[in-house]
């Protein structure tokens, strides 16, 4: 059941004859639309009145990813035809963004655009309609120029375009926050991976790329040489996270890092999915991407001290990642 804290952790429940709205841009993403079916699935088995809104311009999310029970527009959150979208509207997640860092390399105005004036426009939107929270999506790459590891929230110092929009958004927020007394969580996702992930972007989720390339009986390619660490996430153990943020009010005015606090090397990874799949198929090594960091690892420390951790291990998060996959194969959709 969705509740609310006093601000000491306490929880207790919301009125029953308030239906509960909720905004969700990014909807037909990976993130959002794993999390509007984890709301539905709350929803229907705490019999709680809940209401879903999803928007996206589905240049980058797939309409048919949005669970069923989402009342879904497709509209651009840069423009100001969403503003009406948010009336009546308690929380806002915003999840939509140009989020591949080779694409934001390649077009740094209209990551600018996207990430930034698509961002400040979703936080007016929600100001001028009185939403009780916003909570959305910053991103570990906030930690690329940082040497020491694991990365606390204390720190940043962006590098790719991508990071740098990501940076403007913290300081908007924090304006909008102080001279409009909108509250906010920021979020810094690290390698979330899981069903429905990206699988369609220029460059994919090295999972994802992986997955596909062996179940096809091809040779996955490697940038670089495969030692760049990464700390990878479950998405539905990141949904208890947003849970939460709608839950706890010790979540509000924060950023929190979310990740697993552990790091596997891309060769480590690659060989973990090709033991599963059953397969000896030796990967090819391409040159290195730009933009990116070499090892990410977050410190967890805030997000633990509320009571949250991650409960999926690696192996049995990829083998619903494949399974998910090999459904999309056989739909004729990969």
């Amino acid at each position: 059941m969705l509740t609310e804290g006093d601000g000491e952790g306490l929880v207790v429940p919301m009125s029953h004859s308030h239906k509960i709205t909720i905004l969700i841009t990014g909807v037909a993403g990976f993130i959002g639309s794993n999390f509007a079916e984890r709301l539905l699935t709350d929803s229907r088995s705490t019999m709680h009145d809940l209401r879903i809104i999803g928007v996206d311009n589905l240049s980058y999310g797939v309409r048919e990813q949005i669970p069923d029970g989402v009342e879904f527009y497709q509209e651009d959150v840069r423009r100001k035809s969403i503003y009406p979208l948010f009336k009546d509207v308690d929380y806002v997640f915003h999840f939509a963004a140009k989020n591949c860092i080779a694409d934001c390399q390649a077009d740094p105005v209209e990551t600018a655009d996207i990430n930034v004036t698509g961002t400040v426009n979703v936080f007016e939107a929600a100001r001028q309609a009185g939403v009780k929270k916003v909570i959305y999506a910053e991103s570990s790459a906030l930690y690329e120029g940082c040497s020491t590891l694991p990365s606390k929230e204390a720190e940043v110092r962006p590098e790719s375009f991508y990071a740098t929009s990501k940076l403007a958004t913290m300081y908007f927020a924090e304006a909008y926050s102080r001279f409009c007394d909108l509250q906010f969580t920021a979020l810094r996702y690290f390698c979330v991976y899981g069903p429905r992930q990206d699988y369609r972007r220029t460059i994919p989720p090295v999972f994802s790329a992986f997955i596909i390339k062996l179940l096809k009986d091809e040779r996955p390619v490697i940038y670089g040489t495969g030692e760049k660490r990464r700390d990878f996430v479950y998405v539905d153990d990141i949904n208890d996270f947003h849970i939460q943020c709608m839950t706890d009010a010790r979540t509000t005015g924060k950023v929190f890092n979310l990740g697993s606090g552990k790091n596997y090397s891309v060769s480590e990874i690659y060989a973990i999915i090709a033991r599963l799949l059953g397969s000896d198929a030796r990967p090819r090594y391409e040159a290195d991407l730009p933009g990116e960091a070499f090892a990410n690892l977050a410190d967890i420390t805030e997000a633990k001290g509320l009571g949250w951790e991650p409960k999926t291990d690696l192996v049995t998060g990829l083998g619903k990642a494949i399974e998910f996959i090999r459904g999309e194969m056989a739909l004729g959709r990969i």
